[in-house]
């Protein structure tokens, strides 16, 4: 198995057991009661919850120390500035980049992977390619969608098989002395796949190929760290990591992100300004555009805090043992279709049941008071290849029990006995 497979299914023998009973008392939200019933969330894959923490930083932040940051003297911008570079170098070591010039903050993933394909597509030329994968998010095809139709770049992809895995047979034949970038999700959101990244960006960096991983979904759930997966950009988001929404990460290697021309102008991206040039800002202003997300940072730093105190490991362990409780326990329902049965998977499980659609299925569960996410998960290349319209998508966080499980699983019966 891979590194980056076997950290993201870490076996609990490998690390302390967590408390979650406990855990769930740092999460003000899951205290309550949904629709009678005691309140089971499993939609983390669309966003996590916030810890009191988080949302107490941002709060400290709002009452004692907003201003604007990096141009200010007064006493307010030093404290802005002081927790919004705190909170990239916090990122930094989080990730295990080597510097923070590699360290670019976003509004989340999406802008990440757009910003990279703005400013990259500067410099590609018609007949260039880039290859993606069938299990990509809807944010890492369009803007290369959009950027085929500007630049006239071509675009490959790898596809995916029965089980939700990619299919590498072919990948050699896919490169070119015209491909540019590699671009894939870590993990599926859709299916929750594993995707093999160390093998694709050996692979392109053979050939001298850029690559951009997609880690919104790998970042929540395990240790990344940047320098060993080798890869040239990874993107992710706060909002998937109990951090608030709004702000996310593009990480890059720096000597790639050097060579590439800024995305937005406007404040602070700048050293001078005069009508007759500009001269950009170093590394990663450059790339930060006007006012940024401060607070969001900020609980961003939070988020990194928190996850790293109970530890990546201990959560990686935790949810692995879950994801098999539930994936045991929603087999053994009649009529139920797993959708995603890779081998190496986290956190996630994708279904239908019988003739029930999604969207009804996942109201069933809300009056039960369970939280699922029902539709095509923004993957519509996946479900066309299974030939569905959408599923029904439980997915699990540090903070999910088994209790979770069970009242998922109950609630299911009672949706099949309604349809019967």
């Amino acid at each position: 198995m891979s590194a980056n497979k076997a950290s993201l299914q870490t076996t609990v023998s490998d690390a302390v057991e967590l408390d979650v009973a406990r855990i769930r008392q740092d999460f003000p939200i899951l205290q309550q009661e949904l629709n009678g019933h005691r309140l089971a969330y499993l939609d983390s894959a669309a966003s996590a919850q916030r810890p009191a923490a988080v949302i107490d930083a941002i709060s400290q932040y709002y009452e004692h120390d907003h201003a604007n940051v990096h141009r200010g003297v007064h006493t307010l911008s030093h404290r802005a500035t002081d927790a919004y570079e705190g909170a990239r170098e916090k990122v930094r070591e989080f990730i295990n980049a080597e510097s923070i010039r590699e360290i670019v903050f976003t509004r989340g993933t999406t802008e990440a992977i757009n910003l990279v394909a703005n400013a990259l597509g500067e410099q590609l030329q018609a007949g260039d390619e880039v290859i993606l994968t069938q299990l990509e998010h809807h944010s890492n095809i369009v803007p290369w969608q959009m950027l085929a139709e500007r630049r006239g770049i071509e675009l490959k992809v790898i596809p995916i098989n029965s089980a939700g895995e990619l299919v590498l047979d072919g990948l050699d034949d896919l490169f070119s002395d015209r491909t540019r970038l590699l671009t894939v999700s870590h993990v599926s959101n859709a299916l929750g796949t594993i995707n093999p990244v160390g093998e694709l960006v050996a692979a392109a960096r053979k050939r001298g190929v850029l690559t951009l991983l997609d880690g919104a979904q790998a970042i929540p759930h395990t240790a990344i760290d940047v320098r060993q997966l080798d890869c040239d950009f990874y993107a992710f988001s706060g909002h998937k990591m109990c951090g608030p929404t709004g702000i996310g990460v593009l990480y890059a290697r720096e000597a790639v992100l050097a060579e590439l021309p800024p995305w937005q102008g406007g404040g602070d991206m700048i050293l001078t300004v005069s009508f007759s040039g500009t001269t950009y800002n170093e590394l990663p202003y450059r790339f930060e555009a006007g006012t940024p997300n401060i607070a969001g940072a900020v609980g961003l730093g939070a988020a990194v805090d928190y996850l790293s105190a109970i530890g990546m490991a201990r959560i990686a362990a935790h949810e692995h043992q879950l994801l098999e409780y539930a994936t045991d326990r929603i087999t053994g329902i009649s009529g139920l279709q797993l959708v995603g049965t890779a081998t190496h998977k986290t956190s996630v499980l994708s279904f239908n049941v019988d003739d029930i659609h999604p969207h009804d299925l996942g109201t069933i569960l809300d009056h039960q008071g369970v939280a699922i996410r029902t539709g095509h998960h923004c993957a519509m290349p996946v479900m066309e290849h299974f030939g569905i319209a959408g599923t029904a998508r439980a997915s699990l966080a540090l903070y999910n029990d088994r209790d979770d499980i069970d009242q998922l699983i109950d609630a299911i019966h009672r949706a099949v006995e309604m349809f019967r």
